[in-house]
């Protein structure tokens, strides 16, 4: 769900699950025959925002389409927490529309997002619930003139004529229609995925309404992609018996992200299994692939607003990178040629220590198409290191970390682990991570420190409650990360 309605606590306990089945261990998304010219995208409220995000940003990739439910325009937040909990959601009146259109342009001129000619056969299905009291509708109306500016009216679909609440519709599971609550999936009488995926890929077969083998559900290592940055260690995939590895058909691809609270730890596998997507894909050789947030992302929501990158809206915003990449690895064909035995980078090193970031370098090896780059034992790179040299950012100041590199293959495959190299960030200076700031939670809301929920103030990140919004209530933030602070002092 988008942020704000979420921070006020979820009535009931979570719904159990819904599927049954014994549990698997996490294996490797598997590389698959997918036709990449049909590889779209869809999303719910967080979800939405992020699957525009990739439409726009990644447009050579999902040229197909897109499907929007309860989401708004490519960058509507521009940076701040405070746009995304007004215009963005309650106050759509204040969306500058023209000028996110022209970010846009200008982004993809510069190369940091794909070219927006790539949008111009793009089928675009949008979906507002009349009663959702989270994403206004007006948000919507101002994402349907967005992309009037990229995408023509007659491959719109804009449906918002069902009395919903902000939730994934279907006609058969979740909660009542009117309803706002856990899971945030509501029963109103309509097959919104069904609509979505026919108007993206025109006339499909019926939909398979039996039970779906256990084993066409896949959970996978998510950590191959990236570490930390808000996303779980593992996600999920639908993936038709046809599909799978060694099968002979070439399948679609339909990526789909959850919305705030709807993730495996919050609802469990609800909107893995039961939001409708599925059942057309078992029966249209569509793989659907189901990326996941962790508990660390703030309310478990995709990053829609910047509170782990300012870059989140661009191809190198670290979710955006990795689920590019999860797409990648899915529609590679599943290559059998065998991994290249690379031996281990020599000469790593570190220089140009800042107070959140580390340059490190390392030597070429023979045969290596790309690089990985793990800082104590985790991975920091979403996206294959091409150069032998990677700077690594995020980092905490006057911390020693360590860093070890492996080279990889042609296919992804990693040789031996490099020797560590050890670095330390410097002190921060004014207005970086470690800094204390002292103003009036008025004051925090506007630079971005914190946010506004039900007339009480918040510290962004931790969530920490800082009393009354105005002018007259004082309190000093400590910085201890990007977009994270708590209420404390600096030494």
């Amino acid at each position: 769900m988008a942020f704000n309605f979420i921070r006020a606590a979820a009535a009931g306990a979570a719904l159990a699950l819904c599927a049954s089945g014994g549990a698997y261990a996490a294996v490797n998304l598997p590389a698959l025959k997918i036709d990449k010219t049909q590889t779209t995208v869809s999303g719910l409220s967080s979800g939405g925002f992020m699957a525009v995000q990739l439409h726009v940003a990644y447009s050579a990739t999902f040229a197909k389409g897109v499907g929007v439910v309860a989401g708004g325009p490519f960058y509507c937040a521009e940076g701040s927490v405070v746009n995304a909990t007004g215009r963005c959601m309650a106050s759509p009146a204040g969306i500058p529309t023209s000028t996110l259109v022209n970010t846009t342009n200008t982004w993809a001129g510069q190369g940091v997002i794909d070219p927006v000619a790539n949008l111009q056969n793009s089928k675009v299905y949008l979906f507002s619930g009349t009663l959702d009291s989270v994403v206004k509708t007006g948000v919507m109306d101002a994402l349907r003139t967005y992309y009037n500016s990229f995408v023509p009216a007659a491959n719109v679909v804009y449906k918002k004529d069902i009395a919903s609440e902000h939730a994934m519709v279907t006609d058969d599971y979740g909660n009542g229609c009117s309803t706002k609550g856990a899971p945030y999936i509501s029963d109103c009488n309509f097959d919104l995925a069904g609509a979505m995926l026919q108007h993206l890929y025109g006339t499909l077969n019926a939909r398979n309404n039996a039970t779906l083998p256990t084993g066409n559900f896949i959970e996978f290592n998510q950590s191959e992609f990236i570490s930390n940055h808000g996303m779980a260690t593992t996600g999920w995939a639908y993936v038709p018996q046809a599909c799978q590895a060694g099968g002979t058909a070439t399948c679609k691809l339909h990526v789909v992200l959850h919305g705030c609270k709807q993730n495996v730890s919050d609802v469990q596998q609800q909107y893995v299994r039961n939001t409708g997507y599925n059942r057309w894909a078992d029966s249209n050789n569509i793989v659907v692939l189901y990326p996941q947030t962790s508990l660390a992302a703030t309310n478990s929501c995709w990053d829609w607003w910047g509170y782990d990158s300012a870059n989140y809206s661009k191809k190198s915003g670290p979710q955006m990178a990795a689920i590019k990449a999860m797409v990648d690895r899915v529609g590679s064909g599943g290559t059998t040629n065998p991994p290249v035995d690379l031996p281990a980078p020599t000469g790593v090193s570190t220089s140009g220590a800042t107070a959140n970031s580390m340059a490190i370098g390392w030597n070429a090896v023979s045969g290596a198409a790309s690089y990985n780059v793990y800082r104590n034992g985790n991975k920091t790179n979403a996206l294959p290191v091409t150069a032998t040299n990677f700077t690594d950012t995020g980092l905490a100041a006057s911390t020693t970390y360590s860093w070890t590199v492996r080279a990889a293959d042609a296919n992804g495959a990693e040789g031996a682990v490099s020797a560590a190299a050890s670095g330390t960030t410097l002190a921060a200076s004014g207005g970086g991570t470690g800094t204390c700031t002292t103003a009036s939670n008025y004051a925090h809301t506007m630079a971005g420190r914190a946010y506004v929920y039900g007339g009480y103030t918040f510290a962004l990140g931790s969530n920490q409650s800082m009393g009354l919004w105005n002018i007259f209530v004082n309190n000093t933030l400590k910085q201890t990360s990007p977009n994270y602070y708590v209420i404390g002092s600096c030494p």
